[in-house]
Order: C-alpha cells, then structure tokens, then sequence
C-alpha cells in the first residue's frame, strides 16, 4: 500500500512505521559520528584528550546556545533534573576512557570495539523496559559482533591492549547512558535532552580538563565548534531513534557505523582497509540489512517504552 500526498511522491506504508523510522535516524546518527570521531582523533593528536572531551561539549552547548535564547531558558528546562545528571554521569565516565584511547587506535578498530555497546543495551532494554525479546534483533546482532570479531582479532597486539581494554570498558558505560536517554525521551523533547548533554558532561569534565590544559589555537577552536555542531547533530538523531522506536530494534544498525569509521580512517589517516575489515564489514552489512527488512515487513510494532518502568531507570 501507498500513501498519496498532494503535490508529492506516494511514500511506502512500511517506511512510515515508527521502528523503520527510528533505525533510519540511528544509521544518520553513526554516518555523522563517524565524520565527528575523524575530527576527534585529529584533535586529540594534539591536545590533552579530557581537555578535548570538555572543549568537545562546551561547544556542543554554545551551538545550542542561539536556539535556547529564541524561545527562553524555559523550554530548555528539564521534567526532573536527577535523570539528566545520572545520563551526563555515565555518559562522562564513557568518554573519558574513550578519549584516553582514541589517539592509539585505528579508526576501525575504535569502532568495532565499541559494537560490544548494543549487546549491552539490548540487554538492559530487556531488563529494565520490558521490550520483547525477539529472536531477529539478537540473531542479528550476534552476526553483526560476529563481524566485528572478524575485524578486531588479527589486529590485537601486545602494544595496543591496554587501549584496547580501555575503549571496551567504555561500552556499558555508553550503554548505560543511551538506556537513560530512552527514559528521558518519555517526559523531555529530543532538544532539551542534548543540551543538557552537554551541560552536565561539561560540568563533569571541566575539573579534570583543568588539570591538563593546553590553550587551543585559534584553528582548534574551530574544530571544536565543527566538532559541537556535527555532535549536536549526532545525538538529536540518536535521540530521535530512541523516542520512536524500541531501543533494541535500533541497535542492529548500529553496526554499519564500522563502515563510516573505516571509510574516514582511509580518507583523513590512510588506513588502507584489510582483508578482515572488508569480510568483517560485509557480514555486518547482511546482517544489518536482513534485519532492516524484518522489521519493514512487521505489521505491528510492540510498545516502545512502557511507562511504568521509566522510574526503574532514573532512580
């Protein structure tokens, strides 16, 4: 079936269903983060990693800055502050050892790395929101971190480890923080959820950034503020995803990220792409794709977020 606008293209009934909608913002959400890790790793070659996660969203939140002061500091202000701090809590202590690690790995492995994050969230989705159990987005998921296997293993060496085990203890970190974030889209709107993201994360990163400061340069500072407005962007999509959709039928996607990732990794580094990322890619990429298809073709799609378990996850 079809649906006929006037003076526009028919649009396919199934590309309007909530959870083909909410995996569409999720694929955006990782072709802009991965643009915005690229600048990162440019960034923290450079500059003191904490420094560069607080400069990160301080500018993220001077970004935001023109749309708050147009309708006032009072449709940014949150329905409960304590879920908004808890979020910038975990998201916090993410960042901080994924920009510790960030300058010693590969864009690929990066990534791949921190596609152990939706087996954790689908995990807690299940756990803490009740979402159903359904046997294709674990299947999918599996052969997605199957694939990402497949790209990590022959590059784990002695030298990297200890940032190996770094950027993977970032994961559940990450995870915790978009599980919140899924709460918080029941009672907040997609925009007060960003800013707040890097109002608190500011707040949490600015004792430490001061510790190790080095004055940016006027070139810098620009690519902080490239950095806020592409992170910005990031996470309103992500946010999106989540507020439409189930929070398990959006991580499978999540995996195409590797593909961005090692697509900027040869543009802005030269990481020639090997033989295991490319094999690794396409089995992520079939196993992004069949559940995509799956989830088109259901003609009903379960509850996304009961409300009686939102307090389970901002107590």
């Amino acid at each position: 079936m079809r649906i006929s606008r006037p003076g526009r293209l028919p649009i396919p009934d199934m590309l309007l269903r909530p959870t083909v909608q909410g995996m569409a913002w999720m694929v955006l959400s990782g072709a802009i983060f991965g643009v915005l890790n690229a600048l990162l790793r440019v960034i923290t070659l450079q500059l003191p990693p904490i420094e560069a996660q607080f400069l990160r969203y301080i500018s993220g939140a001077l970004v935001m800055l023109p749309f708050i002061l147009r309708v006032g500091f009072r449709a940014y202000h949150p329905n409960g502050l304590v879920g908004q701090l808890w979020r910038g809590a975990a998201h916090t202590s993410g960042m901080l050892l994924w920009f510790m690690a960030l300058p010693h790995l590969p864009l690929a492995d990066t990534t791949a790395i921190g596609f152990t994050g939706p087996i954790f969230v689908m995990i807690g989705a299940v756990l803490f929101f009740r979402e159903p159990m359904m046997w294709t987005r674990w299947l999918s998921a599996v052969i997605g971190f199957a694939g990402v296997i497949i790209v990590v293993w022959p590059k784990l060496s002695g030298t990297t480890g200890f940032y190996d085990l770094m950027m993977l203890g970032s994961a559940p970190l990450f995870a915790a923080s978009q599980l919140i974030t899924k709460a918080l889209t029941r009672r907040d709107r997609t925009e007060v959820i960003v800013v707040w993201q890097c109002l608190t994360i500011s707040l949490f990163s600015f004792p430490l950034a001061v510790l190790h400061w080095i004055w940016p340069s006027p070139v810098q500072c620009l690519w902080f503020l490239a950095a806020g407005i592409l992170g910005s962007c990031a996470h309103y999509c992500a946010t999106q995803a989540y507020r439409v959709a189930d929070v398990s039928a959006t991580q499978p996607v999540r995996f195409l990220d590797l593909i961005w990732a090692t697509l900027m990794g040869f543009l802005v580094f030269g990481d020639t792409p090997t033989g295991s990322t490319i094999l690794g890619g396409l089995v992520i990429f079939v196993a992004t794709t069949w559940i995509a298809r799956r989830e088109a073709a259901r003609r009903r799609t379960a509850p996304a977020f009961p409300r009686q378990s939102t307090s389970a996850v901002l107590r």
